[in-house]
């Protein structure tokens, strides 16, 4: 099996939980989800995980599935790959899926004592790949076994990282993050 398709069909895949983070960076504010509270003298997850946030990163990832479904035969054409469709389930699981594996990564960085926004090498770059293929594995298995193979999970692990620092660079650039990370 050629490379290229693999890795075309991977990120496709994933193009709906890539999204959803982003998105609640734009849309965020509003009713921290933990509502303030706090375990062990520090918050649960802190004012940066919203309801707003995390509304506005599901509906942003599920468009995006919808829309690439729309147009994923003629790009599939263009590239020369057959690009996969996505159930609505599946792009309801990859977004949202997306949204708590960021929360999860907030819980787990207030655990160890860093703040809002301190980098966790490893987790901040996969937490939400974690959270959108665990989810949508338990919502859609068949969808989910036919798209990710083990070769094209190796793709997403090793491209997402990349993409991660790249993307975060630029939003830090651009003035939407406060930090490059």
């Amino acid at each position: 099996m050629e490379l290229l398709p693999v890795v075309v069909t991977a990120l496709w895949a994933m193009l709906p939980a890539y999204v959803p983070n982003n998105a609640a960076v734009l849309a965020g504010g509003g009713t921290p989800i933990d509502g303030g509270r706090s375990m062990g003298g520090r918050r649960l997850l802190g004012d940066g995980k919203t309801w707003r946030g995390t509304a506005a990163g599901t509906l942003a990832g599920t468009a995006l599935a919808l829309v690439l479904n729309a147009v994923r035969v003629p790009l599939g054409d263009a590239v020369g790959v057959p690009l996969p469709r996505f159930p609505l389930a599946a792009a309801v699981a990859l977004a949202f899926g997306a949204m708590l594996g960021d929360i999860a990564a907030s819980f787990l960085k207030r655990r160890t004592g860093r703040e809002r926004g301190a980098p966790f090498p490893g987790l901040d770059q996969l937490d939400f790949v974690v959270g959108a293929l665990v989810l949508v594995a338990l919502v859609t298995p068949r969808w989910f076994a036919r798209t990710f193979p083990l070769r094209a999970l190796l793709v997403v692990l090793v491209a997402t990282p990349l993409l991660h620092v790249v993307t975060n660079a630029i939003a830090y650039v651009l003035g939407v993050k406060d930090e490059p990370w």
